[in-house]
């Protein structure tokens, strides 16, 4: 054959083959932003039927996942990435709309409002004057670094809680993880004070005995807002029998050392709210803002602990804000 005639054919066949290799182009834009759907709660009226009680608008912000970071945050929404480096709680874009911006459901059963809206007034009140004003000149007064350092101790604390409510869920491999990120940070991390755990990517988990008993069946519960504790169901507030033995803190003979911590992790965790306090202060309706969210985060952990497992990866650390997110800090130390 001639090799003149050849030598073109094997070029546009060699040309043929670049082109097919390229990807294709899409122009196209791409969604990286999940906007949640109005958030409608309902009541159940005395007759049995359900009722609308609050609504918050889509475009209204919600507290837990719409807080502005203290630090530097992720852009994207679907949480994947690592948000703000304030220790306390877990990736709360997660825990309120579901991983990857799966919702879940925030019906509340509330039907002592009256009664709870008082109480919430009451709380807002002792907040305003006294724990916010401690928490604001906390901030202002300790260094960031010393301020990591006494979360991370006060969380590292709550390890044995969290291990045995682990185990009572038949989660015998969170319940391991837990207690070498316990070992671990108890030990290189100095008492807790630093948290190699979470550079090592050990997951850092928060569980109580009420999850364990939405776990164990009891899945809902009427809504109360207790005096100085905040944000309950009646569910959990039975479970504070099984938390309050298991507290390090409690053990601690001497007054004057039991209360002086106690106070610390009264101030401490107040501080990681200072994030959402524009949120609740600019709210239409900031009881139904405050409980909506925080129904929705809990029933989303009892989801996860239905399920047998929890997202991995997503480090408390990360997060701007902390496990127990409402006006009043939850705290059982």
């Amino acid at each position: 054959m001639n090799v003149v005639r050849v030598f073109p054919l094997i070029l546009l066949a060699a040309a043929l083959s670049a082109c097919a290799g390229k990807p294709a182009r899409s122009d196209a834009p791409t969604a990286d932003t999940v906007v949640p759907a109005t958030n409608t709660t309902t009541v159940d009226n005395a007759a049995g039927a359900d009722a609308p009680a609050a609504s918050v608008a889509a475009d209204a912000p919600v507290p837990a996942a719409a807080a502005p970071a203290p630090a530097t945050a992720s852009q994207g929404a679907t949480g994947s990435d690592a948000t703000a480096a304030a220790p306390g709680g877990d990736d709360d874009f997660d825990a309120l709309y579901g991983a990857n911006g799966s919702t879940t459901s925030t019906t509340a059963y509330d039907p002592w409002e009256p009664f709870n809206r008082k109480v919430h007034g009451f709380n807002n009140a002792v907040d305003r004057g006294i724990a916010r004003p401690l928490a604001t000149a906390y901030t202002h007064v300790v260094p960031r670094f010393a301020r990591t350092g006494v979360s991370n101790f006060f969380s590292n604390l709550r390890a044995p809680l969290t291990i045995t409510n682990q185990l009572l869920q038949g989660r015998p491999g969170d319940a391991w993880d837990s207690l070498g990120r316990f070992l671990m940070n108890s030990t290189l991390g100095i008492g807790g004070l630093f948290d190699p755990a979470s550079k090592a990517m050990v997951p850092r988990r928060n569980e109580d005995f009420g999850q364990t008993l939405g776990a164990w069946g009891w899945r809902r519960s009427r809504y109360v807002e207790l005096p100085f504790f905040g944000p309950r169901t009646v569910r959990d507030v039975f479970g504070l029998a099984g938390d309050i033995p298991l507290s390090p803190i409690r053990r601690i003979e001497s007054d004057k050392y039991r209360i002086g911590l106690q106070g610390l992790q009264l101030v401490d965790t107040r501080a990681q709210l200072l994030a959402i306090d524009d949120l609740r202060d600019t709210a239409v309706d900031e009881y139904a803002l405050v409980r909506d969210a925080w129904m929705q985060r809990r029933n989303y952990q009892i989801e996860n602990d239905l399920r047998g497992k929890r997202e991995r990866g997503s480090d408390d650390a990360n997060s701007p804000i902390p496990v127990d997110a409402m006006p009043m800090p939850q705290w059982t130390n």
